[in-house]
């Protein structure tokens, strides 16, 4: 379980408080280490940012432009690409590694993107300019002081460049994911995430479109330190690939089957 634990009045444990921008807790406090956290302080030499990438020509570039910039062109950048226009060309002109693969949807991207590289510290981004890369030394001081996963939160200042269809149904799989594992969260979906690379090798990975959720709902149910920070959220460049309608329903039945399967994991077994 994850350091901070309060009960909120629906009886759901706040176990991953968002902190401001500067790390610090909701009280204006610096976090300490966390127990368990190593002494040897991890850099950008040991950052991969990852992201699957599909028809993104028009952002693609700013995006790696900004990991390089705010890097000193240290971290690693790995993208998984089904696009059918200029974004893998883009991306290696930037000096990205890019794996080549048919398009079957973000989760199959993503889950091959967290994968491949070998650096401690995986970390996964969207291609399409919507996440703030100058936020990234925030999140590898997280993971310094000894957080297994820090976790992108878009709503705690609003998100208004957020459509407010997606903004509420963000809201409502928060919700949804909070009851269903008796642990308050924040944003279920964010695309934004730094992990130890244990966390994202040690879990099979099952989910497609419903993948952002139950990146952070498996680890947190298995008890790793999980961190909810807040990040400043833009609109995107280009237009967005996924349905909100259909997309919704997948991520909806997503967490209800991966908060359900861990529920099921944590009961005893039988072993007569």
């Amino acid at each position: 379980m994850s350091s901070t634990d309060t009960t909120g009045g629906d009886g759901t444990r706040d176990a991953i408080a968002p902190t401001d921008e500067d790390a610090s807790d909701a009280d204006g406090s610096t976090p300490e280490a966390i127990d368990g956290a190593g002494s040897d302080r991890f850099t950008f030499e040991d950052v991969s940012v990852v992201m699957g990438t599909y028809n993104e020509e028009e952002a693609i570039g700013t995006v790696l432009s900004d990991v390089e910039e705010i890097t000193d062109g240290k971290a690693e950048v790995v993208c998984v690409d089904g696009s059918s226009d200029r974004t893998p060309e883009i991306a290696r002109e930037h000096g990205a590694t890019v794996i080549e693969q048919e398009p079957q949807g973000y989760g199959v991207a993503v889950r091959a993107a967290i994968l491949e590289p070998d650096r401690p510290i995986v970390v996964t981004a969207d291609c399409d300019d919507t996440y703030p890369m100058e936020q990234l030394p925030e999140f590898l001081e997280l993971i310094n002081r000894g957080y297994d996963v820090v976790s992108g939160d878009r709503l705690y200042h609003g998100a208004e460049a957020m459509p407010a269809f997606n903004r509420l149904g963000n809201h409502l799989f928060a919700a949804v994911a909070s009851v269903l594992m008796g642990t308050r969260v924040h944003d279920t979906t964010t695309g934004m995430r730094a992990y130890r690379r244990e966390v994202v090798e040690s879990i099979e990975w099952t989910e497609n479109t419903g993948l952002s959720a139950e990146l952070l709902i498996r680890p947190l149910m298995r008890g790793y330190d999980i961190r909810e920070h807040p990040i400043e959220y833009r609109e995107r460049a280009g237009e967005t690939k996924l349905d909100p309608i259909q997309g919704g329903l997948e991520i909806g039945r997503s967490i209800v089957k991966v908060a359900l399967e861990e529920r099921l994991r944590e009961l005893p077994h039988r072993t007569d």
